[in-house]
């Protein structure tokens, strides 16, 4: 059988009418229990899918969960990873969706989104960064958001002391001159790893400089200016912390670029705990999100709204993970 399989073909080849294959494949009475054993082994073997619109418009359910992202990074691909690992056993499918790849511009992207697919393919989103809170047709969950955390159905971690655990673990080792390469200032997420990062400073009695801090814009691109402008201070850092595990990998790249090493020149800590900052060589020391659980936990959330429940958001812990891009400063 070649071309695309339909139900006239799974009917044929089972021997039964096109209703009986309707009816088994939407879950709905009048078909035997062997019948419909018999029918959906026959959808198995020929490979048919139905329609996932033609299917919403019947039956006003796609079982079909999409997860929004602005683009896919390594934060939201690990996320995406912890989403489709939590629905495995469940009915729902998972749909992973880019908004700005065409849009070209990142605020206002989940809108554009919601419009496109919400109540027509998927049943409900997780929104990855969202940039608003949009008004949306379908229950949403929104991972990490711009706007915080005012919104119940949120996933988000603890990024202030996650923050002040990586300079506090700098400070630990000696260093004084601590440099900061944040993240995107329209992010709630950087601004408070920017704060933690004053608060360990303060803590440790260690005057704010302003020039010690630089825009880093949670992408390998964005960081490298500021990588540079911060190593070409006069009275340069002796550690950084960035506020993403890109950036603080785009600074080791920088410094190396200028006869600079991690951590013997340059101590280096990130945040994220991507796969990359496990493989880099010298490892990254850095902050870990539970990615992974993040992804889980929204999935939660998100059922239960499903199922017209309105869960409490979560605030996850961090974990600073100590690898090989630190070290005491040299003398």
């Amino acid at each position: 059988m070649t071309g695309r399989i339909t139900i006239t073909d799974v009917a044929q080849a089972a021997g039964v009418s096109v209703a009986t294959v309707s009816k088994a494949i939407n879950g709905r009475d009048g078909v035997s229990r062997a019948t419909l054993a018999h029918v959906m082994r026959v959808v198995d073997d020929l490979g048919y899918e139905s329609s996932l619109v033609a299917t919403s418009m019947r039956r006003s359910r796609t079982n079909v969960i999409g997860v929004l992202v602005a683009e896919f990074e390594p934060f939201a691909l690990q996320l995406l990873r912890g989403v489709s690992d939590a629905l495995r056993d469940t009915r729902y499918d998972v749909l992973s969706y880019a908004g700005t790849v065409s849009a070209g511009e990142h605020h206002g992207w989940e809108r554009r989104s919601l419009s496109r697919l919400g109540g027509t393919l998927i049943d409900g989103a997780i929104l990855v960064t969202p940039t608003i809170a949009p008004d949306a047709p379908i229950p949403t969950v929104a991972v990490d958001p711009h706007v915080g955390t005012s919104r119940p159905a949120t996933v988000s971690v603890q990024n202030v002391a996650g923050a002040r655990a990586a300079t506090e673990h700098l400070l630990t080792l000696g260093h004084r001159r601590i440099a900061h390469l944040r993240g995107r200032t329209d992010l709630e997420s950087a601004q408070q790893r920017e704060e933690g990062y004053r608060a360990a400073l303060d803590a440790a009695g260690i005057r704010y400089d302003p020039a010690l801090v630089a825009d880093g814009g949670y992408r390998a691109a964005e960081s490298t200016a500021g990588a540079h402008a911060l190593l070409d201070l006069a009275d340069a850092p002796t550690a950084v912390f960035a506020a993403n595990d890109v950036s603080a990998i785009e600074m080791m790249r920088v410094a190396t670029e200028r006869g600079l090493r991690a951590p013997d020149d340059l101590s280096v800590v990130g945040f994220d705990d991507i796969p990359e900052a496990a493989s880099h060589a010298p490892q990254l020391t850095t902050v870990r999100q539970p990615l992974l659980e993040m992804g889980a936990a929204a999935v939660r959330m998100l059922l239960a709204m499903l199922d017209g429940t309105e869960p409490d958001g979560v605030r996850m812990p961090t974990e600073l993970v100590v690898r090989a891009s630190t070290a005491p400063p040299r003398g």
